[in-house]
């Protein structure tokens, strides 16, 4: 194996002399990468930071859209708080029109207009119909 050294580091020297012109024109940049190389890690780091977090606040699923989403859940809330107090409302009244009499009374009373001998209903006239054009109150 020792023999075949000199054939190889030969070999190695013979793929390598083509790229050492072409690397030698790059050398200058290469060194002052090398010498900016914290620089530049700090620079692609706090790019990196902006970046994500534009995404964070702004991207589809950010902080904007999650403050809107939890507002329209708040609100959603308090609508289904108010159709369930509504509905418990309608609940006892419809209980209370099966088994109450009085209550059973008062919504024939107030439907139907049914009165007891001698009493009157009252029922009063439409309101007038607002006039149509609207250049009078000027």
């Amino acid at each position: 194996m020792a023999e075949k050294a000199p054939q190889a580091e030969a070999l190695a020297v013979s793929w390598i002399t083509p790229w050492i012109g072409k690397i030698e024109k790059f050398r200058p940049l290469l060194t002052r990468i090398y010498r900016l190389h914290r620089r530049i890690a700090t620079i692609a780091v706090l790019l990196l930071a902006a970046i994500l977090f534009v995404h964070v606040m702004f991207g589809a699923n950010g902080m904007v859209v999650y403050k809107q989403k939890r507002a329209e859940f708040q609100s959603l809330q308090k609508q289904i708080a108010q159709e369930q107090k509504e509905n418990d409302e309608y609940r006892q009244q419809i209980e209370s029109l099966k088994t109450d009499q009085k209550a059973i009374e008062r919504e024939a009373r107030e439907q139907l207009r049914y009165v007891r001998p001698g009493e009157f209903v009252y029922v009063p006239p439409p309101p007038p119909n607002p006039p149509a054009n609207h250049s009078a109150k000027k």
